[in-house]
């Protein structure tokens, strides 16, 4: 986390948040936006409310440099489910549909592999922010409509099995702005000859900024207030 400081509000603060599973981005920045009394805040880049992990929010003249955070490559680590596709192609959905799943080894999963590495076209959930004639695509989801979405230029930079124990693989992902890891895991059951869907997902790294770096909203909200007792008006800075 950076600039910790409430003497230095009007700079504005960028703050490492470890986002908690069911919280929704807007929910992280609207209690970085009580504790610390800011006028702007923003976050540089949304997590699904099932994801947790690294989301940065920024506070009063550190939003204007939020796009140069956005455009930052990504990590990620997560689970990929076997033989189940969901609508939301996470577990925020039910199951809509079953597959077999006897026919997946390591060999086969070791050979799809480089499919999903370098420059793709990834077509992005309907359970998504993306709007559609001015509505969000996951608004007109939930009503039972299907919004069609365009396809889009991703690029995936790594992509590494870290574990497999069918149905489950687990996954480290290294890859630009703009891709969905839940359309990752349902196209990589498609090309298993299976469906597969996201259960679990953690972002690790926002371009030089870690996980490693960054604090609950409430261990958030206890520093803050710690530091808030000083009288110093120098930039805090915790790494």
């Amino acid at each position: 986390m950076e600039n910790l400081n409430p003497n230095a509000r009007a700079k504005g603060e960028i703050i490492l948040i470890n986002k908690p599973y069911g919280w929704s981005s807007f929910q992280a920045v609207k209690k970085i936006k009580y504790v610390t009394k800011a006028k702007k805040v923003g976050h540089a880049g949304t997590l699904d409310p099932l994801a947790s992990g690294l989301l940065i929010i920024c506070t009063e003249q550190q939003t204007k440099g939020i796009q140069v955070i956005q455009d930052a490559e990504k990590v990620y680590e997560g689970t990929i489910k076997l033989g189940v596709t969901t609508p939301s192609y996470d577990l925020e959905t039910e199951p809509n549909e079953l597959f077999e799943t006897g026919h997946i080894t390591q060999a086969l999963i070791e050979k799809i592999l480089p499919q999903f590495v370098g420059e793709l076209e990834q077509i992005p959930p309907v359970y998504s922010a993306i709007k559609v004639d001015g509505r969000r695509a996951y608004a007109l989801a939930r009503q039972g409509e299907v919004p069609v979405l365009k396809s889009r230029k991703i690029s995936i930079y790594a992509f590494e099995i870290t574990a497999i124990e069918i149905p489950n693989i687990d996954f480290r992902v290294r890859c630009s702005k703009g891709t969905y890891i839940r359309t990752l895991a349902f196209d990589f059951g498609k090309a298993l000859e299976s469906g597969a869907c996201l259960s679990s997902l953690v972002r690790t790294k926002i371009g030089n900024y870690s996980l490693d770096n960054a604090l609950t909203p409430h261990e958030f909200e206890e520093v803050f207030k710690r530091r808030n007792k000083q009288d110093s008006g120098d930039p805090i800075r915790l790494i």
